[in-house]
């Protein structure tokens, strides 16, 4: 086989790509919204048209595709790492948003993932209606508050204190499966709702790795002594492996048993909650049981004359390869090499975010949402209408952005850093200069 890895371009390193993706959020994506920053739209095209007839068009917010809180959180660490003063600025007024204009409902601690922004009415789920969320998807966005509040000393306690009001929402309302397991999506009173968000009974309604997010806010919070969750973390823990892995879709409107992004999302969960539990075993078990599950959707070559060399297609029923999942899988390895020095990890994990950056277009930055190799999505949705290629459309803070977090991670953990006066020059493993920061 064709190995897993495509060279850095030093004309066009990994580092220019991430600031090409936050170029295009900061000045194609954002508006304004009773005196704070927000997305115009969760899909949108290459010059920042809104895509009003998709389902995530109306829509902005942290849920899920919006991920403004996940977004605030890429922006903010790379101004502080890159010395950004409007950037960080923008950030925090985007988590203002967030927290103080309806999204977070300060009397019960639920937190509403999406505005319409053409009925301007707050919804919870990306069909915008109310009649149910992803009570995962939700505990992702309180994990992504406690990370900005790491960054944030000063709004801390109030990011702190919705993170906690959602968790003791769910410790009243959400009724687990039978096993012990989270239920894909649930009513607004925590009932279990078993349909699929377009109709229809949902096949994985209780098999979906959505509930990992859950885990993984369990284990932020425990770790920052705001609770002690370590028991039901460690049942919930037990119940995904007794079951084999749950690695169901995570996206909330793909229906398979194995979704990429699952095995990128349960390996990080399981290694942090080692970290908190201190027990290494947990640690050994995404490495030895999880991680592994990606290599089957890795491809080693180009396909159908588009690059997809050293990306990951997402699942088995829609093989698009999408670039949030890609983010997530080299972030996955990257913390791989962290814990063994294996580096073959580190060859993988780098090897995604080279093949993400050459799916830029236009002239802002735009990063298309994915990589259509085999016409899945259709020709009319495509850059130029190519037959295979990219996908005319992206989400902002998501499938646009996501790469700054795997990309940050390695400049921080793992670049060869030379100081030259009051700069700071970041070096690959193969010696490519990545970016100088002064």
């Amino acid at each position: 086989m064709v190995p897993f890895y495509v060279p850095e371009t030093p004309a066009y390193t990994i580092v220019q790509s991430a600031a090409d993706s936050l170029r295009f959020t900061m000045t194609c994506c954002l508006t304004n919204y009773l005196g704070a920053t927000c997305a115009t739209s969760s899909f949108v095209k290459p010059d920042g048209s809104i895509m009003d007839w998709h389902d995530f068009g109306p829509l902005e917010g942290p849920g899920w595709a919006a991920n403004a809180v996940g977004g605030a959180y890429e922006m903010l660490w790379w101004a502080r790492f890159m010395g950004d003063a409007k950037m960080e600025a923008t950030a925090i007024s985007i988590l203002k948003h967030v927290l103080g204009n309806g999204f977070v409902d300060y009397s019960t601690g639920m937190i509403r993932g999406y505005r319409h922004t053409l009925r301007d009415e707050f919804v919870l789920n990306f069909k915008s209606n109310n009649d149910w969320f992803c009570p995962g998807s939700t505990a992702k966005i309180a994990v992504q508050m406690l990370l900005c509040s790491d960054l944030l000393p000063e709004y801390r306690h109030w990011l702190e204190s919705v993170a906690l009001n959602y968790a003791r929402w769910m410790d009243r309302h959400l009724e687990l499966l039978p096993n012990g397991w989270f239920p894909r999506r649930v009513t607004p009173e925590g009932k279990h709702y078993t349909k699929a968000a377009e109709g229809g009974n949902d096949k994985f309604f209780a098999t979906s790795a959505d509930g990992l997010f859950i885990l993984q806010l369990w284990a932020e919070l425990t770790d920052r002594g705001l609770a002690d969750y370590r028991e039901p973390l460690r049942k919930g823990l037990q119940v995904f492996m007794d079951a084999g892995g749950i690695y169901g879709s995570i996206n909330h409107d793909t229906y398979d048993p194995q979704e990429s992004v699952a095995y990128s999302v349960a390996f990080r969960v399981f290694r942090r909650a080692g970290q908190v539990l201190d027990d290494p075993a947990l640690g050994q078990y995404a490495l030895e049981q999880i991680l592994p599950g990606l290599d089957r959707f890795k491809m080693h070559e180009d396909r159908n004359g588009v690059a997809t060399k050293g990306l990951l297609y997402m699942e088995d029923s829609w093989d698009t390869s999408y670039m949030w999942e890609n983010a997530e899988a080299a972030l996955a390895h990257l913390e791989a090499y962290t814990d063994t020095g294996n580096m073959e990890y580190l060859v993988h994990g780098l090897t995604i975010l080279r093949a993400i950056s050459k799916h830029h277009h236009g002239p802002h930055g735009f990063l298309t949402e994915g990589v259509d190799w085999n016409n899945h999505v259709s020709q009319q949705h495509h850059v130029d209408q190519a037959l295979y290629g990219d996908i005319q459309y992206t989400e902002p803070f998501l499938n646009n952005q996501h790469i700054v977090e795997p990309t940050l991670y390695y400049l921080e953990n793992h670049a060869k850093v030379v100081q030259e006066g009051k700069t700071r020059k970041y070096y690959d493993y193969e010696g490519n200069l990545l970016v100088e920061v002064k």
